[in-house]
């Protein structure tokens, strides 16, 4: 049987092993997915000896960018976003050959282009984690500018939530939400955004997918905002995942 995991911590609301594992069951694969909750990313090696019939991993929160330094290789792709969330294992006379790329910015371009207008030329990414340079990757690949939001400064392409004018509301109209504010069961947070200053031209996507509409999202609504959550995003950076393992 083949054998496919996640690593991350904490792994208490992942959606990655249902949707493998009913696909498997499904599509009458052999295989199953398996969920490696590791506190440290030192732990990581410890899983790749303890399972020898593990061919393939998705990594997330918070280890998408800590696990490249134990790879062999690494996908131009991943190399240019800085994180990996997909990992390919071959083993060969006892060797372990592990492969990274990233699917994130394939499920997101592909689920954010078809709502995107002539208008939406500018973005705001929330956070500034793995995900986060996924999401700026596939903007830009899609022709918009970017500027990441967060608490604290970090660089020229950060600016901070309390500099959010109204003047930088209207030029950015596509906000991405890459924070884990807002996921249950903390559903009453909301990142802090000036809110009032959205329109029907803003569009407001949210990685998050649990709950199914979160705060951000709801005030969006509100303000006339288009908004989508991130599931379909998930769907199909598994499907990519599957594929790199397949290929």
């Amino acid at each position: 049987m083949k054998k496919f995991g996640l690593i991350g911590y904490p792994l208490g609301h992942s959606f990655s092993k249902n949707f493998f594992n009913e696909k498997f069951q499904s599509e009458k694969i052999d295989a199953e997915y398996v969920n490696f909750e590791i506190p440290d990313i030192n732990d990581f090696p410890a899983i790749l000896t303890s399972n020898p019939d593990l061919e393939g991993l998705n990594v997330t929160i918070p280890y998408k960018e800590q696990v490249m330094h134990y790879l062999n290789n690494i996908a131009p792709e991943a190399i240019s976003i800085g994180a990996v969330n997909v990992i390919k294992i071959e083993r060969n006379k006892g060797k372990i050959k592990l492969t990274g790329y990233n699917s994130d910015v394939t499920g997101f371009t592909q689920s954010i282009e078809p709502l995107l207008e002539p208008y939406h030329k500018k973005a705001l990414i929330l956070g500034t984690g793995g995900a986060s340079k996924a999401v700026n990757y596939g903007l830009k690949q899609l022709g918009l500018s970017t500027l990441f939001v967060s608490r604290n400064h970090h660089n020229d392409t950060t600016i901070t939530y309390e500099e959010l004018t109204p003047e930088i509301m209207d030029s950015y109209k596509v906000i991405v939400n890459c924070t884990p504010v807002g996921m249950y069961p903390h559903t009453d947070e909301c990142p802090n955004i000036p809110y009032e200053c959205l329109t029907h031209h803003h569009l407001l996507y949210d990685l998050l997918y649990n709950p199914s509409v979160t705060l951000f999202m709801k005030k969006g609504n509100e303000h006339g905002a288009i908004v989508k959550n991130g599931l379909e995003m998930l769907f199909l950076q598994a499907f990519a995942a599957w594929e790199i393992w397949n290929k």
